[in-house]
């Protein structure tokens, strides 16, 4: 079957005179999807046809229904195929792993043949492949059947950059990153960084995240380019890094690497709470407000909620803060099997102090769950931004502008806390949050916040991420740097 897909291409498409599309394959995990949507609707714009094939999760990550009916009706250029679930959500209970991203190397692996049946029965055949980092297994498929396949990196070249270079990283040493402490971590490109904030998933050699991991870096020289959600004049130098090779191990070709975005999500549709939070920011003073949001699966303790709602109501600050309920006890059981089934709606009476919300009421707003980040960000009343450091919420804080406190959680995050802070200087760290255990206090909490919005230091951040606003949307506008590299990829796919 090799090459099969390419050799009918020429013919199919000339007998029926349809471009061949754009095959998109989002891990998944609602910031993936979102950003790999957001791919589609640029490309659907510039003319090419996208499908954008879905996979059920193996731990629950929010419902994907609503969102997926509302791109379909408003982008008919885009259409979404849903491999079966029974084969995916299958290896829940078989996974060695602490960690969801385990999981999800182990489902897109068990999808494989169901993927490759939908590309080879495609007409007509796909144009490229487009895989998420997770996905890397089904760059298989893709040369088995002559796909042209390409990654989607939807975190930051920083990021990229040290994925490319673990595999020297493997080689050179035997310990576990949660052995090695303090120790720094040195990566062309990037700023050194202490052993504990590597990624999360990448702790212990032995569980199965850490290999799926490794062997998504190794496909990262074998395809034929990397589309990363960054702008080149947010991280420069590791995008120079990589497009110089100093990130490839020995040996190995350096993929062409095509900077686009940022792509953040469009404007959203509201859902349940979503009216409430725009119309109370609407009655708050310009710049006054701090939102507080980590990211669709980030969950506090119990006693983290708390020291959060103290340190909010001692900082004499206006917030907005999207409270979701703690993971529930388990004991011993795995970080990984707590994703799985639907989180609880959150007890505010159990969970905040005593009186908390009528003491805060008219500066303070808390919502349970959700709240629409992308439209509160943009909003002319925040000021600042309590973030888990998820690339998407990095990003649009960048496109409209606002300063950011970072609070990392899991994944990638305590690697992104290290550029924001020391290398693009868009965000100050909490202090306490990398303490196994230990809780970020409340005193710190109200610290932080009253420096990000009153202090000297807090307004040149918030001068430096305008900064850096301007350069994002100079990069979208019609001959940027990011436009006309998405233009010139577009122009390489309809020639195939």
């Amino acid at each position: 079957m090799e090459g099969a897909v390419a050799a009918a291409a020429t013919a199919t498409t000339a007998a029926t005179g349809r471009r061949r599309p754009v095959v998109l394959y989002p891990s998944p995990g609602m910031g993936h999807l979102v950003s790999m949507t957001e791919l589609g609707k640029i490309l659907g714009a510039r003319g090419l046809p996208v499908t954008i094939v879905v996979v059920d999760p193996p731990y629950n990550k929010g419902a994907t229904g609503p969102f997926l009916a509302g791109v379909s009706a408003s982008n008919p250029c885009i259409t979404f195929h849903r491999l079966p679930p029974t084969t995916a959500t299958s290896v829940v209970g078989s996974v060695r792993t602490k960690h969801h991203e385990g999981l999800t190397f182990e489902a897109i692996r068990a999808c494989n043949p169901l993927l490759r049946d939908f590309l080879a029965a495609s007409s007509p055949p796909p144009a490229v492949l487009v895989v998420d980092f997770f996905c890397s297994v089904a760059l298989a498929v893709a040369r088995e059947l002559g796909v042209p396949g390409y990654f989607f990196y939807t975190s930051g070249a920083e990021v990229l950059a040290f994925f490319l270079y673990l595999p020297v990283l493997h080689a050179t040493t035997t310990a576990d990153f949660k052995d090695m402490g303090e120790e720094l971590v040195r990566v062309p490109g990037i700023p050194p960084f202490p052993a504990t904030h590597a990624i999360l998933p990448l702790m212990e050699r032995d569980d199965a995240a850490y290999e799926g991991f490794l062997s998504a870096s190794a496909e990262l020289s074998r395809c034929h380019g990397v589309i990363v959600n960054t702008f080149v004049s947010l991280e420069r130098r590791a995008v120079e890094a990589v497009a110089e090779g100093l990130c490839t191990p020995p040996g190995l070709p350096t993929p062409p690497v095509v900077c686009i975005g940022p792509l953040i999500k469009s404007k959203e549709v509201l859902g349940e709470g979503g009216e409430e939070c725009l119309a109370w920011l609407d009655a708050q003073p310009e710049g006054s407000v701090v939102f507080l949001c980590f990211g669709s699966i980030g969950r506090f303790s119990a006693e983290q909620i708390r020291e959060v709602a103290v340190g909010l109501e001692a900082s004499g600050q206006r917030f907005l803060w999207v409270v979701r309920a703690p993971p529930a006890a388990g004991g011993g059981e795995d970080p990984a099997r707590k994703l799985v089934g639907k989180p609880a709606e959150p007890d505010l009476g159990a969970l905040l102090p005593e009186g908390f919300l009528a003491r805060t009421e008219g500066r303070g707003l808390v919502v349970k769950s959700w709240a629409p980040q992308r439209d509160v960000l943009a909003h002319a009343a925040v000021g600042g931004f309590v973030t888990h450091c998820g690339w998407n919420s990095v990003l649009e804080a960048v496109m409209a502008g606002v300063p950011m406190v970072a609070w990392p959680l899991y994944a990638e995050q305590r690697l992104n806390r290290v550029f924001l802070e020391e290398e693009m200087r868009l965000a100050v760290a909490v202090e306490g949050y990398d303490g196994e255990g230990e809780l970020v206090a409340a005193e710190e909490v109200a610290a932080k916040v009253r420096w990000l919005m009153e202090s000297d230091g807090g307004r040149a951040l918030r001068e430096r991420t305008l900064a850096a606003m301007r350069q994002a949307h100079d990069a979208l506008r019609e001959g940027g740097e990011s436009e006309a590299a998405l233009a010139r990829l577009v122009d390489e796919w309809r020639r195939i």
